[in-house]
């Protein structure tokens, strides 16, 4: 590896800290400020051994706790669901002594940190049966190529930070067998005599026992004002407090939505995100819906609530739309529609020219979504700042129409505002520069925007590290190419259609440098952009490059909240 850092005058050094990140800190007027952190570019926020804890799935920069195979959560409990990345713990601890109650939770696409093969050329059965067999086996890790029936297995007898893993990103499948008591039965129902002789034990302290009981929850009622992290109380009184938000949509009831799903059946998952999973429902009068449930209790609740208001006052062909939610208890579901092509990196991130999208299908695309983000940023009464603009989060329908999903990170800014300060969010290689001050505005979309557009007209990843090292930055080569005025080199020429557009297809990356100024003021507006892409205005002529700064390159802080890349897509819908 070859490490660049960047000329200064302030004292700089290496150190490796003990959560294994490897960064590189600068003293700023006696004030020690991180400046790089070195592996991550590369490895991804996950690939550390406990960027999630002990037993915890990361993914995208977000944890979650192993569920059961059939979704059930009473497996494993978070330390402090305030804070995720602490990890979780195992409800009912294992005992060597029972392995007749041992089984095994089945997770799909995600891998250990690390991975040693104590089992080759066998197949997932065996490795599975050889974990139950052996008490120090905490999970069997399985990775194979195209056939399950032969691979490698690693059993680790130690479970520290589990990672999702995204197929196209990685060379190989993995699925992951966490190793479990089974859940406690109910206790037998006691005798008759004895549970006749209950009431003559108890009689006669009940009445002392429950008057204690009111006084004492009275008490505690009255002197708890605990406020999650979200700014709301804890279980009932949050979902009470939906009933006071102005113009909610439909709201649900959790019976409907098991059945239109059937009980969340994982046939009918169609992918999932940093917050929960997406399953296709279909209601009693034929309608399809995508179901977004939030798996874990206390985690994404801040992003369910910006998402029922946000998506609950907003309506445009180009966003998707929210048909309703539930919030029951632990239970929270979003219900939008169902966006039957999938997810726009689905289409963009081909394999074979066969299933590459032609030019007029991406032109479309493009202003579909340049639209919506006009819409949300001039013409709602709040402007609305996404903040997490990128092919997983942009919806086709079966004419390839596009729409702009999951609100869960957006932001409102009032008229008067210039700008708003908040935490960094979003995903690596779409962030704006603009972030590391945390002084915001919708020019950051703009940023966001202008790299999904270069994306869809080269077909490749923004920051792909399955590429070259040389060629793993698309905006680092853009810069290259653009003052050497070799644009049309960039262009994705997966077929014929592409190759013939080739100069419509540079017009478009133009528009899109012109989005990626580091200064904010000199981006356009959503609302320009749509007019330059609908041929109404001119947009301004680029001849100085030297503003570029990559993205991938941007300094990170510990107390910023940042995904990783490659992710798993946040989806509502699967491909067609």
């Amino acid at each position: 590896m070859v490490l660049y850092v960047s000329e200064t005058n302030n004292f700089q050094y290496l150190r490796l800290d003990s959560d294994g990140h490897l960064r590189v800190y600068q003293w700023v007027e006696g004030v020690e400020d991180i400046t790089d952190d070195i592996l991550t570019g590369s490895l991804g926020d996950c690939a550390y051994p406990l960027s999630c804890g002990n037993y915890g799935i990361c993914s995208n920069g977000q944890c979650t706790c192993p569920v059961g195979n059939d979704g059930d959560p009473n497996y494993f409990r978070q330390l402090d669901f305030r804070q995720p990345s602490l990890g979780c713990v195992e409800e009912t601890q294992m005992s060597c002594q029972s392995p007749d109650r041992h089984l095994l939770l089945e997770l799909d696409n995600v891998t250990y940190f690390e991975f040693v093969p104590v089992l080759a050329d066998t197949d997932v059965q065996s490795c599975k049966e050889t974990c139950l067999k052996n008490c120090s086996c905490r999970a069997a890790v399985y990775r194979h190529n195209s056939s399950m029936s032969t691979g490698e297995c690693s059993m680790p007898s130690k479970i520290y930070s589990l990672m999702n893993i995204q197929k196209q990103a990685v060379s190989y499948n993995s699925s992951t067998f966490i190793k479990v008591q089974k859940l406690p039965e109910s206790p037998p129902t006691s005798s008759r005599k004895k549970a006749n002789q209950i009431p003559l034990i108890v009689g006669p302290i009940l009445g002392a026992t429950v008057v204690f009981a009111i006084f004492i929850f009275l008490y505690v009622r009255f002197k708890r004002n605990v406020v999650l992290e979200d700014g709301l109380e804890e279980d009932g009184e949050w979902e009470n407090s939906l009933v006071l938000l102005p113009d909610l949509p439909k709201r649900f009831s959790y019976e409907d939505l098991k059945s239109a799903t059937q009980n969340f059946d994982v046939n009918k998952r169609l992918g999932g995100g940093g917050f929960g999973s997406v399953f296709e429902g279909t209601f009693l009068d034929g309608t399809r819906v995508a179901v977004k449930r939030l798996d874990r209790l206390g985690q994404g609740r801040k992003e369910f609530l910006a998402e029922v208001q946000t998506m609950g006052n907003i309506h445009h062909i180009n966003l998707v739309k929210l048909f309703g939610f539930c919030a029951k208890r632990s239970h929270r579901l979003l219900v939008y529609e169902y966006m039957s092509s999938g997810s726009l990196d689905k289409w963009i991130f081909h394999r074979t020219s066969e299933d590459a999208l032609e030019w007029g299908i991406r032109k479309k695309i493009i202003l579909n979504v340049a639209k919506g983000l006009a819409y949300l940023h001039e013409e709602c009464k709040s402007r609305i700042i996404h903040l997490d603009i990128k092919p997983q989060n942009i919806l086709l329908d079966e004419n390839f129409n596009a729409k702009l999903s999951d609100f869960g990170l957006a932001k409102l800014m009032d008229r008067d505002q210039s700008q708003v300060m908040t935490q960094m969010r979003g995903t690596r290689g779409y962030l704006a520069p603009e972030w590391l001050s945390r002084k915001i505005t919708e020019k950051a979309d703009v940023y966001s925007f202008g790299v999904v557009m270069l994306e869809v007209v080269c077909g490749r990843r923004n920051l792909d590290y399955s590429a070259p090292e040389e060629a793993e930055n698309l905006l680092e080569i853009l810069k290259e190419k653009a003052e050497m005025n070799e644009l049309v080199d960039l262009v994705d020429k997966c077929n014929v259609n592409m190759q013939r557009h080739e100069e419509e297809a540079v017009e478009l990356i133009r528009t899109a440098i012109w989005c990626l100024y580091v200064d904010p003021a000199r981006r356009p507006s959503m609302s320009t952009v749509v007019k330059v892409l609908e041929g109404a205005t001119p947009k301004e002529h680029i001849l100085d490059f030297s503003f570029f700064m990559p993205t991938g390159q941007a300094k990170s802080r510990e107390d910023l909240v940042m995904d990783s890349a490659p992710q798993e897509a946040s989806i509502l819908s699967g491909p067609r």
